[in-house]
């Protein structure tokens, strides 16, 4: 459809709740800088009053970095929420239409799962700002892990109730799901979805020291982690048959790349998990173990990372997309890819080789690694503002397109 005096975004689909996913990843690369950097003992992880200490007795260094990560987490975090925000409202319109009614009756319902994913990642974000702006939070922060469960419980109901809707439409009845139109990774979101509920979900297995809430913490989080990888095991088998007959719609491109930050998601997941088995239910790995689970997450992520380089390339979908006039909600699912693979390689770097001996923590080849993460970073952060100019910004002309 043609569009010169109107914005993308004028043209709601529930993938710009992407936006909103995007933003508060990027958050949480920040946060990553904090995580590994500023000396947090006794806890794992920083709090205010470790960041407050560490800024004290630091120097200019140490105070220029904790200045950059207080800042990165505190503006996408805003940008998320304000985008969360508004995707929500735009959303609630969107239900009252007769687009909703055609949505929910294609292929793309599935798209909707975008809601509660952005919503996970809102309260995940949440207790990000918690524990790095609010004094004395972790003196109060048992009472604080029931609340977050349930939040998180609730989210996984809405995501479920979601799926239940469209798995009960094309199930019970054939020729209701459109397989010329699967060709692309586009049904992993539900799985994507169920994983970011799981990860959440696990924190308090990592954080408390109450073994009746980590214990809660770990069957709820592997609950929602399992759901989310048998989904995305069928969803990812059907999706690459389909690609294999029809060829990987141009517009769902990015979809390739979901395995990505997904393999992040439960990666962390798995490690909040270990932490509260060590902690309260005598289950312990060694740092060799966590390298070889980290290394083997980190292959794969690489492995569909560059197969959806390759198709996107031979597509030409960043050429149009990204730096072209063509503009496709869908576009936002390239956020994700970076921000998953610079979160993994803090932790691999981190948690694997420094925690084995392999890399001296704050060496010249720790740097070195390290750069590859800030990469990712700072490329995700400049192709955020760009698509936000592109999407939300003054209207230019172009082409407007949706994704499955």
């Amino acid at each position: 459809m043609a569009i010169s005096s109107h914005r993308p975004a004028d043209i709601y689909s529930p993938l710009y709740f992407l936006a909103a996913l995007g933003a508060g990843g990027l958050a949480v690369t920040f946060f990553m800088y904090l995580m590994f950097w500023v000396p947090h003992p006794g806890r794992p992880v920083p709090i205010f009053e470790d960041i407050a200490a560490a800024f004290s007795t630091g120097g200019p260094t140490t105070q220029g970095m904790i200045v950059i990560a207080m800042a990165g987490i505190a503006v996408f975090a805003v940008l998320h929420f304000k985008s969360l925000i508004w995707n929500l409202r735009q959303y609630a319109a969107l239900r009252k239409t007769e687009a909703f009614a055609k949505l929910k009756n294609s292929n793309a319902e599935t798209q909707l799962l975008a809601m509660p994913l952005a919503l996970a990642m809102g309260v995940n974000a949440g207790f990000i700002l918690g524990l790095v702006f609010v004094p004395g939070l972790w003196g109060i922060v048992e009472y604080l892990f029931p609340f977050a469960m349930i939040a998180f419980l609730a989210i996984g109901v809405i995501a479920l109730r979601m799926i239940g809707d469209f798995l009960g439409r094309v199930l019970a009845k054939g020729g209701l799901f459109d397989m010329t139109a699967h060709n692309s990774f586009a049904q992993l979101l539900p799985a994507f979805s169920l994983t970011m509920v799981a990860v959440g979900f696990a924190a308090p297995a990592a954080m408390s020291t109450t073994p009746l809430v980590q214990g809660i913490s770990l069957i709820g989080s592997t609950f929602f982690g399992m759901a989310g990888i048998v989904y995305a095991i069928v969803a990812a088998i059907t999706g690459f048959n389909a690609m294999l007959h029809y060829g990987t719609a141009r517009e769902s491109g990015p979809t390739l790349m979901i395995i990505v930050p997904l393999l992040t998601v439960l990666g962390i997941m798995f490690l909040r998990q270990d932490h509260g088995l060590h902690v309260s239910f005598d289950g312990h790995t060694t740092p060799a173990d966590t390298l070889v689970f980290l290394t083997r997450m980190l292959a794969v992520q690489v492995v569909f990372l560059l197969l959806g380089l390759a198709v996107m390339k031979r597509q030409g979908y960043l050429s149009a997309f990204v730096f072209g006039t063509e503009a496709s909600p869908g576009s936002y699912a390239l956020v994700c890819p970076g921000v998953a693979m610079s979160v993994m390689l803090h932790f691999w770097i981190n948690k694997g080789l420094v925690a084995n001996g392999l890399v001296a923590k704050f060496s010249a080849g720790y740097w070195g690694l390290t750069a590859i993460a800030l990469a990712f970073q700072l490329a995700m952060i400049w192709l955020v503002f760009r698509l936000n100019r592109r999407h939300f910004g003054q209207p230019r002309g172009g082409v407007a397109l949706p994704a499955e």
